[in-house]
Parts: structure tokens; sequence; C-alpha cells
């Protein structure tokens, strides 16, 4: 049997069916969103419409009542039977409050006019045409009123006034009984212009306009707004009085478009456009939606390839301290694979057991006042899986969601282990080094230690050969009449005293040589020159050299290395008094101050100087005066100066040199007061 042959559209390729779908689902969506703008507008018309209505309604019912009030008040003037005179006073009193009569009249039972008064408030209305012209309509309202024994009402009719306008009256005549037996009629003139503008509440007549019409549509009298609009709507209503019916119509203008008739409409259509253009973006949306996932799978395994091939372990703990991220290179680190770290708190397996304790209080202290460590990182132990320890450098940074709460931390994590064994030869090195260098200025000085304790040595042996010759009786060259025994204790007593100056000497130079201290102490700046003024003292009586010690009052101690400080301040006093070995050079100052650093913030610095008055120093070598190995001497090896920069500025300090007035150089430092030491921040893991 021969199968039926496909629709022409399922024969059609895949992308050519998902277009006419297309097509077909945007044409049914416009027109379903036609539709729906097309009901908004015609509800929101209704919605007009009956409100225009229910305000007709409720016009009429205030008219209604404010006429039965209207009755209610003329019957009043009647009683405690009044006069033709004093009934004109409360009927005049009544117009005042009452705008919308034109006048009042008290009629007796054949109609002849007993009492009249009319409004105060706009000229006679029957001064023109006289009263006589509305008998017959006079007439007819009351032979209604008297078939209904109650208030009646005339057709309205045209009175024209002076002014050569005209106004459209109708008469209400109410019968007066008394005692069973007709005694007259109230006739009182109403004024439909006035009718409508103070029967009317405002409100109907601020926003709309109100008239009264006959039944072809002639408007009889008109009240309230003017304005006017693109739609009108319009409402009527039968006011229907005892003798007469007049049409109340109320009439509103729309100023909006026909196309929005209201908010809703419009909104509703905004919304319709906005749905068609998604439907007829949509296509292009996913395309670029399915590109930018692909871009982010790219984005994802490029980040991926390259968090492998850092070096550096990257760990990211949430805000109890769970681990949620480790990248190979922590894994490699510490020796633990990814799934036995993520989802673990703490203890972490790669603490220290014998700081895991203080490892877990500081992380608590952490994540309990959000404590956000310095951006320079701080230094931890780690263990790894094997067991050994190693020193790691932890730099972290709070991890911010796109709400901009925080969610974790982010650790970068160096291992440091290779940095401290370089860190530990280099200062074995810089010891080495430095040892090498004070072994030079032993060197140096030498020849001043042999011209030294050549005066001491060369007084001990004078004074004891004075000893024996007393001891032998025979004291040549000594002045008769001394005792010998006087003589012999001084002569002792100053062998001591050149013994023990000489001694000095050899342990200043022996102390210098073998100490080899480097902790950090707090020391008066008084003991650093003190200890240095012997060594220094030596080579200033061989160069002839005046040394002067300056040391402003309460200065605190300082935080130092002292034996690299004291080495400091002997290589700066011994530059300067080389600089003064001039032939020509009489006066050779040498200055030691010390006071407070005054370009420091709070003088919580000593600055050192040390001053000479020699030559000075020519530009071209101050510019290399720093540098390793450069030197101006024949015999020196370029060390000195560097090494003292090295020492002030690993103190935090610095050096530097200035020209001395009238002549010289001013080398200073700073070292950091004793006031100034900070408390030791503990490293958290």
């Amino acid at each position: 049997m021969k199968r039926p042959p496909f629709p022409a559209w399922l024969r059609a390729h895949p992308s050519d069916r998902r277009g006419s779908l297309w097509l077909a689902l945007v044409l049914l969506v416009a027109g379903l969103l036609v539709m729906l703008v097309w009901l908004a507008g015609r509800y929101e018309i209704s919605q007009v419409q009956e409100r225009l209505e229910r305000d007709t309604a409720d016009a009429v019912s205030d008219i209604r009542s404010a006429l039965t009030r209207n009755v209610q008040a003329l019957q009043s003037l009647y009683a405690g039977s009044p006069t033709p005179g004093s009934w004109s006073v409360d009927a005049a009193s009544m117009l005042h409050e009452h705008r919308e009569w034109s006048r009042l009249e008290w009629r007796d039972p054949g109609l002849a006019l007993l009492a009249g008064v009319d409004s105060p408030f706009r000229a006679p209305v029957f001064d023109r045409m006289g009263r006589d012209n509305a008998r017959a309509d006079i007439a007819q309202a009351c032979l209604t009123a008297r078939k209904y024994n109650g208030p009646a009402y005339s057709a309205s009719y045209f009175v024209p006034q002076s002014d050569g306008l005209g106004m459209e009256v109708m008469e209400m005549c109410m019968p007066l009984v008394t005692a069973g037996r007709l005694s007259g009629y109230v006739v009182a003139t109403y004024s439909l212009q006035g009718i409508l503008s103070e029967m009317i509440g405002q409100a109907y007549t601020r926003s709309q306009e109100v008239s009264f019409t006959e039944a072809d549509g002639t408007r009889l009298a008109l009240h309230g707004s003017v304005r006017r609009g693109n739609r009108v709507f319009t409402a009527q209503q039968l006011l229907d009085l005892p003798g007469n019916t007049l049409v109340l119509r109320m009439d509103g203008w729309r100023s909006a478009p026909d196309l929005f008739p209201n908010v809703l409409t419009a909104l509703v259509t905004a919304m319709s456009i906005a749905l068609v253009s998604v439907l007829v973006l949509l296509r292009n949306d996913m395309r670029r939606r399915q590109k930018a996932e692909r871009d982010l799978a790219d984005a994802l395994a490029f980040r991926k390839a390259m968090e492998d091939s850092l070096v550096t372990g990257l760990r990211a703990r949430d805000l109890q301290g769970r681990t949620t991220y480790v990248n190979p290179a922590f894994c490699e680190m510490v020796g633990f694979s990814a799934g036995e770290l993520l989802g673990r708190g703490s203890p972490a397996p790669y603490w220290p057991p014998e700081l895991a304790d203080e490892y877990q209080q500081r992380q608590a202290i952490r994540l309990e006042h959000n404590h956000a460590p310095a951006r320079e990182g701080f230094e931890s132990v780690f263990m790894r899986k094997d067991g050994r320890r190693f020193p790691v450098l932890i730099i972290e940074a709070p991890l911010i969601n796109v709400l901009g709460r925080q969610t974790g931390w982010m650790s970068a994590l160096l291992d440091i282990s290779e940095q401290r064994r370089v860190e530990e030869l280099q200062r074995a090195s810089q010891e080495r080094l430095q040892a090498t260098a004070r072994l030079a200025t032993v060197g140096e000085m030498a020849s001043l230690l042999s011209h030294e304790l050549n005066q001491p040595l060369a007084a001990i042996a004078s004074y004891a050969t004075g000893s024996l010759n007393l001891l032998q009786d025979t004291a040549p060259g000594l002045e008769p009449g001394l005792a010998k025994g006087s003589d012999l204790q001084l002569a002792l007593r100053r062998i001591a005293e050149q013994a023990e100056r000489a001694g000095k000497v050899i342990r200043s130079v022996h102390d210098f040589v073998r100490r080899r201290d480097q902790l950090r102490e707090e020391v008066s700046p008084n003991a650093l020159l003190n200890d240095i003024m012997p060594l220094v003292n030596l080579q200033a009586r061989k160069l002839q050299v005046r040394v002067r010690v300056e040391v402003d009052d309460g200065l605190p101690d300082v935080l130092c290395d002292r034996i690299m400080v004291e080495q400091v301040l002997l290589n700066l006093a011994r530059n300067a008094m080389q600089a003064m070995d001039l032939p020509d050079l009489r006066d050779r100052p040498l200055e030691f101050r010390v006071r407070r650093a005054a370009s420091a913030e709070g003088n919580r610095w000593l600055e050192f100087s040390v001053a000479d008055g020699g030559a000075g120093i020519p530009g071209d070598v101050a510019r290399q005066l720093f540098t390793p190995f450069f030197t101006t001497k024949t015999e020196g090896m370029g060390l000195g100066l560097s090494l003292c920069r090295t020492v002030v500025e690993q103190h935090g300090g610095y050096l530097d040199f200035v020209p001395n007035t009238p002549s010289g150089t001013v080398f200073r430092f700073t070292l950091p007061a004793v006031a100034n030491r900070k408390a030791k921040v503990p490293s958290i893991e």
C-alpha cells in the first residue's frame, strides 16, 4: 500500500521547519497581543462609561433631595399665620440661602398675587416681559399640585432678560391647606442653571459638564467644566418630577489618545511590544548564550590549566574554616591529595601536632572577628604527610561574592625552605665578611698599638728600675730627704697604673675582634660611644685629632646589635681622622653627636653623626662612595662604608653624608629608639 506523502513543511530542512514554527508562533502571539490591547481598551471605555452613569444617577438623586428640602423650607414660611408683610421678610431671608430660586410668590386660591419677592442675586426675572406671560404655566402647575395634593412643577420656559440674554425657568406650585380647606398657593420660580450650580456637588462639575436637555437633545441649561478632548463620554438620566420630566445629561472628555485610553492599556501595549521583541530576538539570544557557554567553558579550562601550572599553592576556606579548594601545587607541597583536604575543618592534617592548638585558636579569632591579615603575608610552619616540617609564607585575602559579601578566605602559600637556607648562607657570609673587616681594622691599628704601648711600658721600666735602686738603698737621681718607703710606694703605684693602661688597650682590641654576639639589645648612646673611645683615642693622639662628644639629655636607649653599631662608629671615626691627615691642616676636630631624629614622626629615632674638618668628598667619589670594593686608599679593601650602610639598613635606619661647615664631611645614621619597638605579632596560620 502506497503511503500518503508527508506535508511539505515536514519534508523541509529542520532549520526551515524551525523558522516556520517561529513565524507561526510570532504571528499567534502578535494576534493575541492585539486582541489583548483591544480588550483592555474596551474595558477601559466601559469603566469610564459606568463611572459617568453612576455620577449622573447620583446627581439626579442629589437634585431630588434638594428639591424635597426646599419644599420643607417653604412650608415653614406659613407657621403662625403670617401676613403678607411678614411673609415677604421671611421669604427675602430665605432667598439669600437658596440661589436656585429666582422668585417666591404667595397667591390666594384664585391665584391672585398676595406677596412676591425676587432674588437679591440677580435682576428681577420678569421685569421685561411681565408676570402675566407665565400665568398659564403657573395655573397648570397649581392644578397638578391640587390634583396630587402636593408640590408640582411646570414645564420649563425661556424668559428673556433686559441684557439681551435669557434664562430657562420652571415653576413649582405648592398648595396651602388649612383645616382641610385650600387657603392659597406658594409659587417658587426655579432657574434651571441655578439648580445645576447649587444642587449638584462640585465633585461632578469640576471635571465634567452637566446640563438639562430636551428630548431632541437641545440644551436648556449648562454648568461645569468646558474642557474638550479626543473622546466624549455621555450619560443621561430622567429627573421625573410631579407635572414635569427633565433630562439630566453629563458629558465627560478624555484628553488621552484613542490608542491608549488609559495607563493599563498603554502598559499592556508596551508589554506586548516587548514580548514580541523578545520572541523575535530569542533565537539570536539562544545563539549568543550557547557561544557564552562555550567561552565560559574555555575560560574555566584556561583558569584550571593556569592554576595547575602554578608553583604557588592555592587554598580556599569558607567562614567555618573548612577547605573548599586546593590546587595541585598545594597538594604537592603538603603531600596530601585533594580528596584528603576538601571539606576538612580544624585541625588541618598539615598542621604540626605541637602547634595545632595554637593554630586553631588563632583561626577561631580571625573567623570570629573578621580579622584581615596583612597584605605582605605572614610566616607559619606546615608539616608534610611524611612528618617533615617546613616554613611557608601565607598571603590571604577575603573571598567576596557578587553580592559584596564575604564567603571565605583565599590563601596563596609559598614554600620558603630554600629561601631560608639561602638567607642562612648569606648571614654566615656576612658574619665572615664582618669579621674580616674587623681584622683589617685591627691590622691597621697595629702600628698605633706599638706607639701607645711604648709609653706605658717605658714608664713601667723606669719605675721598676727606681724601685730596685730604692731596695738596694741607692737611689740615683732622687732628691735627698725623701723617705724610702714613700718613694717605693709611689713607684709601685705608677707601675700599676701604666700596666692597667696597657691592659685596657689590649682588651679593647681583643674584645672588638673576638665578640660574636648578634642579638639586639637595649643600649644607651653613651655606652656605645664609651666602648669605642679607647680605640678612637689611640689614633687621635697619633694624628693630633681633637675629639669632642655631644649627647643630648634625656635620650632613650636604642635597640641594636651592639658590636655591629660599634664597628660602624669606629669605621666612620677612622675614615674621618684619615681625611684630616693633611700636612697643612692645623685644626683637626672630630665630633661625635647623638640627638633625636627631627624628621622622624614622633621623634622615635635617634641620629648619630660623625663630623670631621677635612677637605670634603669630591663629587665623582661621592657617587660611588657606598659601592662595594670602591676605595681611594692604596691599602683599603673598599668594604667599610658598604658594610656600614648594610648594618644600618638592617636596623631599619638610613646612612648618608652631607658637607660640614666650614669644611669637611658629616656622616650620619639613624637607629630605632626603644620607645619605637612594637610587640611582635605572632603569625596566624
